[in-house]
């Protein structure tokens, strides 16, 4: 596929036949692929190269694919809320649907942009980044307790131009006094892990490529919840609240877990109209 004689264009289709068993968008697979291997975007690899040879790294991108290793792995970025954010198989992927937490957080803090926020579990930078470009006049802390993840997060803040607004630190929320002397915040986000450990639901791809550490909380999926909420009231600033990320099946028990810790719980779906995150403030 990669031969001398071998065009853009027609490499482009037999990828994509290819990949018809391992992906949801094959076509759009293999020109992603391609514009990596070209070096160059993927408008630009539609308009301007699709007579041109093949480039020789094409063959391993597709046939790393082909395995179901998830596409922003192999070429090493991913966009969320229109940042680019650079990926590795340390993070959890950024997702679409995970933009639903901010525009919640905008519309629910319109009339008081917030100062300070927090991103528990901050994984390559994702939400802390993405509300820091929201909120230009803010700064962040995120905390994160993967090394290897905590280094993405960090390069990726500086990429992004906000690396003077956001501070990423090594901390684990399971761990007795983590936030001691972190003040408080105008603005808390989280997507901590939440799927149940044996999720017959759970893609195969996901499951074999992403980091378990940051997919998987026990039997149940809750184990995170029952840690993380009831030490956000005392994070929040007056007037603050916080923004969780939920699975789809697990509003009622979460909704449960934040009325406990003294939390109103607000819920918001996605694009999809799926349950996705609660909003939290002091009742």
């Amino acid at each position: 596929m990669n031969g001398p004689d071998r065009r853009v264009a027609d490499a482009l289709r037999e990828a994509a036949r290819a990949l018809e068993p391992v992906s949801d968008a094959p076509r759009l697979d293999a020109e992603w692929l391609m514009a990596h291997a070209l070096g160059c975007s993927r408008s630009a690899m539609l308009l301007l190269h699709g007579a041109a040879p093949v480039p020789p790294a094409f063959a391993d991108l597709l046939a790393r694919r082909m395995t179901g290793e998830p596409l922003a792995y192999i070429t090493g970025e991913q966009e969320f809320y229109g940042l680019a954010f650079c990926v590795t198989p340390d993070v959890l992927i950024p997702r679409a649907d995970s933009e639903t937490l901010i525009e919640a957080a905008r519309e629910e803090l319109a009339a008081a942009p917030p100062q300070r926020i927090l991103d528990c579990g901050t994984g390559p930078g994702t939400l802390l980044l993405a509300a820091l470009s929201a909120w230009p006049e803010a700064t962040g802390l995120g905390i994160e307790r993967s090394p290897a993840a905590l280094a993405v997060a960090r390069q990726n803040a500086v990429t992004l131009g906000m690396a003077d607004r956001a501070e990423m630190r090594h901390a684990d929320w399971t761990a007795p006094g983590w936030a001691e002397g972190i003040g408080s915040f105008d603005l808390i986000l989280a997507n901590p892990p939440y799927v149940e450990t044996d999720d017959p639901d759970l893609a195969a791809d996901v499951r074999m490529f992403e980091p378990a550490e940051a997919l998987f909380a026990g039997a149940d999926g809750l184990a995170d919840y029952r840690v993380l909420v009831p030490q956000l009231p005392a994070l929040l600033a007056p007037g603050g609240i916080a923004v969780v990320e939920i699975g789809s099946r697990q509003a009622e028990a979460v909704a449960a877990i934040a009325g406990a810790a003294g939390l109103s719980a607000r819920l918001t779906r996605d694009l999809g109209d799926r349950p996705r995150a609660f909003v939290l403030a002091h009742n």
